[in-house]
């Protein structure tokens, strides 16, 4: 009698096992869903929130990493620091690793946005959606262009970050309930990968290694004080968690201020960075001759085809870097990086095609209506404002001291 009613005991807790399991990967019903942009959080991850010790609405912050296709929410628990609350598989985004760089190069952001409550659109075509905030200060100093770069639903991107409806459903709730709580700017942090010492060591070779190790240095401030970097811009980079001295304040295009950084956190960042060095070399000697080959979009969406039949054809995933990409010798990278170089000087001199003769002026505007629409900017665009160069923004509580007294 015992054994069986131990045995009835352990079918019923791998029973509900099972339901917890079905409850985390369970997707909403959107048919079900009557007031998307109030839907609120699912249960299991209020359940999370609780047990991390996270308030409904305490702040939040975003992450991407483009290779392995990742999206993160990182919420602030009581004692101010962030803990990882939900993370996603982004469904679809263009382009290749790299920052965006110009309009129309398909090219999804890299980078630390600011986005405000202004950034969310609750009528967007792609069910819902967040600007980022592109281009950013950093941004528009180096002269970068494009704009309405989104976090949106419906899976399919041209330099967007494309998610499926039902996660979009719960980033943007994340981001609704931080706002209602008081939060005035989430961060957005966008890397090309995570930046790990092997990571960085297979991505040496790339054009754009200087423009990451940049990023790097605000990615190793989160990871010491898992509290968002403060972020300013000058001399066209990026500089984090950094206080202005002398009345000295932050001009994007202009020479940076006398700078200090506490000392606490520079004995912490140099703890950190001792032991990446380490890493580093370790990873060097174990990818001697080696270094990793970048997959293009087209690569990628090869990988995930499968995933396309039956659906709709505006549904295009794009799959990770890492499913497409590969280790090879440097040798061969250089040789794959030549062609493609060569590939695309032979399509910019390719001859340009005649145009067909134009018709008659008095044509033209025969079949022109009188009044043509005019394209209004979108409103929901964002760039974040220049800082006020007042000695107020040195007068701030210093963003530190939550952490260095703990």
């Amino acid at each position: 009698m015992r054994i069986r009613h131990f045995a009835y005991i352990s079918l019923m807790a791998l029973a509900l096992s099972g339901c917890n399991d079905a409850l985390e990967t369970a997707q909403v019903d959107l048919s079900k869903v009557k007031n998307k942009v109030e839907q609120p959080l699912p249960s299991h991850i209020l359940a999370q929130m609780s047990a991390k010790g996270m308030d409904r609405n305490s702040p939040i912050m975003i992450r991407i990493f483009k290779e392995e296709g990742a999206m993160e929410i990182w919420k602030a628990k009581t004692d101010n620091r962030f803990d990882k609350i939900a993370d996603y598989k982004i469904c679809a985004w263009s382009g290749r690793l790299g920052p965006k760089v110009k309009t129309g190069d398909r090219q999804a952001p890299e980078g630390f946005y600011d986005l405000t409550r202004a950034n969310l659109n609750p009528n967007s075509k792609y069910y819902l959606a967040i600007n980022t905030g592109f281009p950013n200060r950093y941004d528009a100093a180096n002269g970068r262009t494009g704009s309405d770069l989104m976090i949106h639903g419906a899976c399919s991107s041209s330099g967007c970050y494309s998610m499926t409806d039902q996660q979009v459903l719960e980033i943007y709730a994340f981001a609704r309930d931080a706002f209602k709580g008081g939060q005035s700017t989430v961060q957005l942090q966008a890397f090309p990968f995570r930046m790990t010492a092997e990571n960085m060591v297979k991505h040496r070779l790339d054009s754009n290694y200087d423009f990451w190790k940049m990023l790097k240095v605000g990615y190793d401030n989160f990871e010491v004080t898992k509290r968002p970097p403060e972020v300013n811009v000058c001399e066209k980079k990026y500089v984090f968690n950094q206080q202005a001295t002398d009345g000295g304040a932050f001009n994007a295009a202009g020479k940076c201020p006398v700078m200090s950084t506490p000392p606490a956190l520079t004995a912490a960042l140099a703890a950190y960075g001792k032991t990446y060095d380490a890493d580093y070399a370790k990873a060097m000697s174990k990818f001697d001759g080696m270094a990793w080959y970048d997959p293009t979009e087209a690569e990628r969406k090869a990988v995930v085809a499968k995933l396309r039949k039956g659906r709709e054809l505006a549904y295009a995933p794009t799959g990770t870097s890492l499913e497409a990409g590969r280790m090879v010798k440097v040798a061969e990278l250089e040789d794959l990086m030549a062609k493609r170089t060569a590939q695309g000087l032979a399509a910019k001199t390719a001859p340009t095609p005649v145009a067909p003769a134009q018709p008659p002026a008095t044509a033209v505007a025969a079949a022109t209506p009188a009044v043509v629409p005019v394209p209004m900017q979108n409103p929901l665009a964002f760039t974040a404002p220049e800082p006020q160069e007042t000695a107020d923004a040195t007068a701030k509580k210093p963003f530190w001291k939550f952490w260095a007294r703990n």
